[in-house]
């Protein structure tokens, strides 16, 4: 018999809409029952792609005895984290504090009035590697919510008190920012780089985009090290394994060091983060290998990842046919099948790694041996006539390997992460001269705006035709980021407009008058009004905003916003300085706020010359200047239009760029190589 999740939107909890336990999504039900039964709740948390999720559900929520004893005991609630990243946020907190680790599924133990007293992550079916039984820990769970209540009352109050002081950001901060951050949190993530494998840390291996895009930004500084660094990892991380080099797109982490056997689900996150820095680093060393790497993950999110209506679905499970990576990875049969002629072999045997025996599970994650250019030595080919044989060979693997059984999709559509396709998308637009590219960051901006915004308010989620949770903070400020790339890009106004209206709701939401910004609108259903602080795989809603808030502050000369950033990145900027890995986002915002920016405004009347528009107009919109903002309009400007363009004139009847900071300009020019001089 189906439990309570079989009317739910997300396909997540739709996977466990058939378990024997009888599940119930967060909400005012579940909860009131857990008071009036006066049972502890135990909450499941987790999200479609997951592979573990999927085998504790087959080794435990399909066990009809576990199911049987938790339908007594317990109030049992499954919640899909990318829809609630708030209680995931509030209840992941809670599991490192008791376990010292975390992860998914996300096992925890809450009081009737949702404070948590015990946890982990996997529980197996039996004992095993220091891990107790899932049968065992419910029973154990049990005994002590009857035998020793107090206690138990006692450990969640504590824990729950120091969630609350180890997440909540405080009201004072320092007056000023400190420039001298900048350099320290440089220097730490330069000196803690792995030169053997790429990256930082070990195993498990995460990409680390923010730090990157960091990295380069100060490599067109002029700092070669730190260009180094950023173009040595990208390098590290696109040979293959974590990314996929036959049909494009990145895995989400690598469970080794050397990156070459991923955790094989696909995120929408991690794609449209990574496609924008590979840009970055094209546009910054012209090395086409990134420009190459960061269109065939776009071409990826188009061809398998994105809604007919524009918006793109959140991921791609990791498993297939009950296997993890089957339909990722090879066999020598497979590639032979494929490779019609030896002269293609011998290319695909001088260009990976091929292993007898594999190197996953007796099967091939291909990953490169070598450059580009010493292979194209070895085999006697110039580099051309290689890339084009190598393009061939995998559209080959890329047509046989749709024939297998594909992985799963989850299909809903987040806001904050389309919100992230939407900046990829219109900056590989912008800069790459890609119409088509700018046409899907259009699309997807206008199916947001139109189908996930109700009486001015945004919703998180969308799912065949319906929205389900409000927006959160980084839901508001990454579509906020977006449609102001978006805006930088083509110039309509209309996605400026919308931006302002979100910030406007967005402080209206969840400013904090004593400083910052909530996570969440004001919600009864949480245990404390949650307040994170840490970037992790995405950008946290408090950076997100910050960053947001700077950019309207150079567009729109609002000092308020300028102040409000500032004061968030105060709060945080210690932190920012001892653990960059952590704050990766924020430490762009940082650089934002210490780095005044460069506001290039374009105006132009109508009767002029269109290609005089196009040749002054491609100097910003070709040319990579990390850290410049662009408007341009035709004259009269249009109702909404920024304060950058207002009161701009054209000079000699000619297009005419100015070039300003803080809204100091230089003198306007006409002509497309006085721009660029100006510009640097």
């Amino acid at each position: 018999m189906p439990n309570h999740l079989s009317g739910q939107s997300s396909p997540y909890l739709l996977q466990h809409a058939n378990n024997p336990v009888d599940w119930y999504p967060w909400g005012s039900e579940a909860l009131s029952r857990a008071k009036t039964e006066d049972k502890p709740i135990f909450l499941s948390i987790g999200y479609a792609a997951c592979h573990w999720c999927h085998v504790m559900e087959n080794e435990s929520f399909e066990d009809q005895t576990i199911a049987e004893f938790l339908n007594q005991n317990f109030i049992s609630i499954k919640v899909d984290r990318e829809e609630r990243p708030d209680l995931d946020g509030i209840y992941m907190a809670a599991v490192v504090a008791l376990s010292q680790q975390g992860g998914w599924p996300m096992s925890v133990f809450l009081t009737p009035d949702l404070k948590p007293f015990f946890g982990g992550t996997y529980f197996p079916p039996v004992p095993r590697h220091g891990l107790p039984a899932f049968a065992e820990v419910i029973r154990a769970v049990q005994a002590a919510w009857a035998k020793e209540r107090d206690q138990v009352i006692h450990v969640s109050e504590h824990i729950l008190e120091e969630m609350q002081k180890n997440t909540v950001l405080q009201a004072q901060y320092q007056t000023a920012l400190q420039p001298k951050i900048l350099s320290e949190a440089l220097g730490n993530l330069l000196s803690n780089y792995d030169w053997a494998y790429g990256g930082w840390g070990r195993a498990p291996k995460f990409p680390q985009p923010m730090l990157i895009d960091t990295l380069l930004r100060h490599g067109a500084d002029g700092n070669r090290e730190a260009l180094d660094t950023a173009l040595h990892a990208l390098d590290a991380m696109s040979r293959g394994g974590m990314y996929d080099v036959v049909g494009g797109g990145f895995h989400r982490y690598s469970t080794d060091s050397g990156w070459l056997v991923p955790h094989f689900e696909k995120m929408l996150y991690d794609n449209a983060q990574l496609a924008t820095t590979y840009l970055f680093a094209y546009l910054q060393s012209r090395e086409e290998r990134f420009r190459l790497v960061c269109e065939q993950t776009l071409d990826f999110m188009v061809r398998e990842m994105r809604h007919v209506q524009g918006g793109f679905f959140s991921s791609i499970d990791a498993d297939s046919a009950g296997s993890e990576g089957l339909f990722y990875t090879w066999t020598h049969e497979d590639l032979a099948t494929v490779m019609e002629r030896p002269a293609e072999w011998e290319l695909v045997r001088v260009t990976y790694e091929l292993p007898m025996e594999g190197n996953f599970e007796s099967r091939l994650v291909l990953q490169r041996r070598k450059s580009a250019v010493r292979a194209a030595a070895e085999l006697g080919v110039s580099l051309d006539e290689y890339a084009a044989q190598l393009q061939i060979i995998h559209q080959k693997l890329l047509e046989h390997r749709d024939q297998r059984i594909r992985p799963a999709t989850d299909d809903k559509i987040l806001a904050s992460w389309n919100g992230l396709a939407i900046r990829a998308f219109a900056n590989a637009g912008r800069y790459l001269g890609r119409e088509d590219y700018l046409q899907t960051a259009r699309q997807c901006a206008r199916f947001l705006l139109d189908n996930m915004i109700n009486s001015g308010s945004l919703y998180r989620s969308w799912r065949n035709g319906k929205t389900s949770v409000p927006g959160f903070l980084e839901d508001y400020a990454s579509i906020i980021l977006g449609l102001l790339t978006l805006y930088q890009a083509d110039g309509a106004i209309s996605w400026f407009s919308a931006a302002s209206s979100l910030t406007q709701e967005m402080l209206d939401q969840f400013q904090d008058r004593a400083g910052g910004f909530f996570d969440t609108a004001v919600s009864s259903d949480l245990p404390y009004r949650p307040k994170d602080v840490q970037d992790n795989a995405t950008p946290s809603g408090g950076s997100l905003a910050a960053r947001a808030l700077l950019l309207l502050a150079a567009f729109t000369g609002n000092e308020s916003y300028q102040t409000k950033a500032e004061q968030m990145l105060a709060v945080v900027q210690e932190g920012i300085a001892q653990y960059p890995n952590a704050f990766g986002s924020w430490l762009l915002a940082f650089d934002s706020a210490i780095n005044s920016v460069r506001q290039i405004a374009i105006v132009w009347d109508e009767n002029a010359n269109d290609k005089e528009i196009d040749d002054l107009l491609k100097v910003p919109l070709r040319c990579y200047y990390p850290r410049a903002i662009l408007a341009f309009s035709s004259l009269p400007l249009p109702d909404n239009s920024p304060a950058l363009l207002k009161d701009r004139s054209v000079m000699n009847g000619k297009p005419t760029a100015y070039v300003c900071r803080d809204f100091t300009c230089q003198l306007p020019v006409n002509n497309p190589q006085d721009l660029k001089n100006q510009l640097g």
